[in-house]
């Protein structure tokens, strides 16, 4: 058991970025896999994933509080006033910038906030809230921003069976099938590697992607990402002092640091110029990037402890 444990501690480390640079390598069989599939690879792994830490989470634990408040308002408004700072300089840049504070918190949040030592039942709490509250506003301004009408039907139906149904599941078998629950419960760490999985799907479908652009503007391309780079780091950042005040700064920061980019490209690609995907495409490797150096220092951390 020690033996495991210490290879689970060392592989955390080093996964995310190697988890990056296999897909990044690999992106045109996973493309052609993903594609054969219908693109369900993604969504079955992020199912399983909440799926298994969904178990350790009691529908009583889940209590909406004031962090969550904060963090949903910093969102909605930083969102449009990123956009309309940014506007007078390029609109593409523009949208780019708010579709990576206005993408709700990512699914697998919760699974990432936990090994870092948030309370889970607050990241489920706020990822169930964020999700539906921007699932409601971004079609205001997505519609107000972009080029097509989107609908709160559109977004629901993007958001809501990866949130909402490995939640009804994992509650389901809690009640019918506690052994079973308590079993996926003590071994919580397999939605880490379910992760990982899926990140290199992600990472190859995105390399692919830039790799296909053609007739971009370079400058614009280096933008986004610059942009994308800066809004993380103050995302994870600003939720971390959120989240202090309320005694949770690792909740804070992954609340609002780690986003649903899978959804924000398709926002992006979706309802504004394509080109802004670039912005959320690039916030991808970032944010994996600090959820990498955070799992190194926590561990470290331990280490001493």
């Amino acid at each position: 058991m020690h033996v495991l444990e210490y290879l689970h501690r060392n592989v955390k480390i080093i996964a995310m970025p190697m988890a990056m640079v296999v897909g990044a390598l690999l992106c045109r069989p996973i493309t052609a896999v993903e594609t054969l599939t219908g693109q369900m690879i993604t969504p079955t792994l992020i199912f399983l994933m909440l799926f298994f830490t969904f178990c350790r989470v009691k529908p009583s634990q889940m209590k909406p509080s004031m962090l969550h408040f904060w963090l949903l308002l910093f969102q909605t408004v930083a969102c449009v006033a990123v956009y309309f700072a940014l506007l007078p300089l390029n609109g593409v840049v523009a949208q780019g910038a708010m579709i990576c504070v206005l993408a709700p918190v990512a699914m697998a949040a919760v699974v990432i906030a936990g090994m870092l030592g948030a309370d889970v039942a607050t990241m489920a709490t706020y990822s169930l809230l964020c999700n539906m509250v921007i699932a409601l506003f971004a079609p205001v301004v997505l519609t107000f921003t972009g080029s097509g009408e989107c609908t709160f039907a559109q977004m629901l139906a993007r958001i809501a069976p990866l949130l909402i149904m490995p939640f009804a599941a994992a509650q389901f078998c809690r009640f019918v099938l506690p052994a079973a629950a308590r079993w996926i419960s003590d071994h919580s760490q397999i939605s880490f590697y379910l992760w990982l999985l899926s990140l290199i799907v992600i990472i190859g479908r995105t390399t692919a992607f830039i790799l296909d652009l053609r007739g971009a503007d370079r400058g614009v391309e280096f933008a986004l990402a610059g942009v994308a780079l800066v809004l993380c780091l103050l995302q994870f950042k600003a939720g971390r002092m959120l989240g202090r005040r309320y005694g949770d700064a690792t909740a804070g920061g992954q609340s609002l640091g780690q986003k649903n980019t899978v959804l924000a490209v398709w926002m992006a690609q979706s309802f504004l110029n394509p080109l802004s995907s670039i912005a959320p495409t690039a916030y991808i490797v970032w944010q994996n990037f600090v959820n990498s150096y955070q799992i190194y220092k926590k561990d470290r951390e331990r280490l001493k402890n």
